[in-house]
């Protein structure tokens, strides 16, 4: 198959633990080519979308991972497939990108399906599963926050389309900074915020869960730093290896089939103790950690994924 990937600039990964790194190293084992190119360079043209980039060769070595190519502009309707892998935020020139590729359908597989990527923000795709998430309020009200708060007493507040852990705060029960962190929220973003009742078995990790057309493929634990209510490993977590329990089972097991029916292939959901916390549809990870510790070849199985669509198509 000849392959685009849609991604933040390959220069500056950290291959350790990029997932998108990972499924270009399976691409190119299984013979597949590759073509590189980032969101700021395509254009849409009388209903024609190309992209300037540039054929790329992948080695797993540090400093020396990617060969690549000339620059040349490409119609990205010669590919059979385009992973859509850049990072968050999931803003308006993320959003702007899930439509302009919508003009490769149906000829070109879209990994995961771009209208399904808008339609599925994580934080916001969640609520729809209200048995197995923990109380949980978007709004921009301060009086609906207060009340919250009193109810909940402990509380996590973070921007609605944050990621990477930026802007998470918790607001024990004593906490005197609830006004201002509102005050501050409310200057800063224009979208609601989320608030949810804080998870005490955080402290013993936040599971990230990989899903693969909507099954369980492998998962780590994310272990918070000393002194830290945040699990993401850019602010300083710990991933460590991990089961499924029987109730993480439960969970993929209720949300797996819309997953796949909504052509989301690859997915990462985030567990603490029994609940779910978010669903990452826009650029999951986690693939690398995985096969590190001795877990499945998930790339492997995102590919045969892939495969198996265009075979069908």
């Amino acid at each position: 198959m000849k392959i685009a990937v849609q991604m933040d600039p390959i220069e500056t990964i950290n291959i350790v633990g990029d997932s998108t790194f990972a499924l270009m190293l399976e691409a190119q084992r299984r013979g597949h080519q590759l073509f590189y190119y980032q969101p700021a360079a395509l254009a849409l043209r009388d209903g024609h979308l190309s992209a300037e980039g540039r054929d790329v060769t992948v080695r797993d070595e540090r400093g020396r991972h990617a060969e690549l190519g000339e620059l040349r502009r490409v119609d990205l309707a010669f590919f059979d497939v385009v992973l859509m892998r850049q990072d968050p935020p999931f803003d308006m020139n993320y959003i702007t990108a899930t439509h302009l590729l919508e003009w490769l359908e149906p000829g070109v597989l879209v990994v995961n399906n771009p209208a399904e990527v808008r339609n599925a923000p994580e934080k916001l795709f969640v609520t729809r599963y209200l048995d197995l998430t923990p109380p949980t309020l978007i709004t921009r009200s301060p009086a609906e926050l207060r009340a919250f708060r009193l109810e909940h007493g402990d509380i996590i507040l973070k921007p609605l389309y944050g990621n990477g852990g930026a802007g998470i705060f918790r607001l024990a029960h004593a906490d005197e900074n609830f006004a201002a962190l509102v005050e501050l929220f409310s200057q800063t973003f224009r979208e609601p915020f989320i608030a949810q009742k804080y998870l005490p078995d955080v402290r013993r990790g936040d599971k990230r869960i990989i899903l693969v057309e909507g099954e369980p493929f492998g998962a780590i634990n994310r272990v918070p730093a000393v002194g830290e209510s945040r699990s993401n490993m850019h602010v300083g977590g710990r991933a460590e290896p991990t089961e499924l329990t029987d109730r993480d089972r439960e969970i993929c097991a209720r949300i797996g089939p819309d997953l796949k029916a909504r052509g989301l292939i690859f997915v990462g959901i985030d567990v603490i103790g029994d609940w779910l916390t978010e669903i990452n549809v826009t650029s999951p990870t986690g693939i690398r950690e995985v096969a590190r510790f001795g877990g499945a070849d998930i790339a492997a199985a995102i590919l045969d994924a892939i495969e198996a669509r265009r075979a069908a198509a």
